[in-house]
């Protein structure tokens, strides 16, 4: 079998996967996965827009949840085309370069995404903990700060964990397991040692996701020890339930991450759908909960969103 690499006068193919065994349903799969898409990107957008456009709406929290937003919605555009591309029009084909453009966009947002939740653990870390600071510690050149520092470390880390994918020859079968280009799904059809690009994988897993999640779980047992030092039952209850929506992202993001890199390198002997089905949650499911949950569980951006709706309905 030929091998193919980079240096390759012909173009190296890969092709994606719908979900694998279950070929005749995949339009009707489709289905469900569309209109996924259609709440992630309506959703994301809708919070989004009444945080820039609405003034009460202008503070730190609010802020970063609207980082959350756009986060979302890069992850939702970057694998819109190939996704629907495979379900719709049995469209499978994605050359090299595409795939590692793809892949540089789809792991850069996700580790955005996990320093973003970050930056909101520490927004109601201070909000909670030192609320008489709270203005002058979260000013808004500090948001723009830590926005600029996360895009500059994703751009930093995922430069060269997709450069060395250049290297690479492809002499195995070009199947890939999901409907876009995932770094662990990619280097385990190398023919060459690929020994380098799993060790700067697990790199930028461990030096984003790896101390985000610590720095989060200890963010929130600090707020709880400050908690529980409130007198007041009620205060209590209004200081913890600020954080309810917040702990709902971090649940979202963290469980479907989590449990797809377990099923991709413990996983080698579990059905394919199961791979399938599992990057399909990793990659809908936090865009598509995450407004949900804040439109829902938070009063302010709730309001925003029926005035919206109201000044449409007045207008029309």
């Amino acid at each position: 079998m030929s091998a193919f690499n980079n240096t390759s006068s012909q173009p190296l193919i890969f092709l994606l996967t719908g979900f694998p065994g279950l070929e005749a349903f995949q339009i009707w799969i489709s289905i469900p996965i569309c209109l996924l898409y259609a709440i992630a990107l309506s959703g994301n957008s809708l919070i989004l827009f009444v945080v820039i456009r609405e003034q009460s709406l202008h503070e730190p929290m609010y802020y970063f949840l609207s980082m959350l937003s756009a986060t979302d919605l890069g992850l939702t555009i970057c694998t819109l085309s190939t996704t629907l591309g495979v379900f719709w029009f049995n469209y499978r084909e994605i050359n090299l370069d595409a795939c590692i453009i793809q892949m540089f966009f789809l792991h850069g947002l996700t580790f955005m995404e996990s320093g973003v939740l970050l930056a909101m653990a520490f927004d109601r870390f201070v909000a909670i903990c030192a609320p008489l600071h709270y203005a002058t510690i979260l000013t808004n050149t500090k948001i723009a700060q830590i926005g600029v520092t996360m895009v500059a470390r994703d751009v930093a880390i995922m430069t060269p964990v997709v450069l060395l994918l250049k290297r690479l020859s492809f002499c195995k079968s070009k199947v890939l397991s999901h409907s876009y280009c995932y770094h662990v799904d990619v280097i385990k059809l190398s023919c060459n040692d690929n020994r380098i690009n799993s060790i700067m994988g697990l790199f930028a897993l461990f030096s984003t996701t790896g101390i985000d999640c610590p720095c989060i779980l200890i963010s929130y047992i600090m707020i709880i020890r400050s908690v529980l030092n409130i007198a007041s039952p009620e205060e209590r209850h209004k200081a913890f339930n600020t954080c309810v929506s917040h702990i709902s992202a971090v649940a979202i993001f963290y469980i479907p991450l989590v449990s797809l890199s377990l099923v991709h390198r413990y996983g080698r002997k579990a059905p394919p759908f199961i791979h399938t089905m599992m990057a399909n949650v990793f990659l809908l499911i936090p865009p598509v909960l995450n407004p949900i949950i804040y439109s829902v569980k938070t009063k302010q951006i709730r309001r925003a969103i029926i005035k919206h709706f109201n000044s449409l309905g007045n207008k029309m």
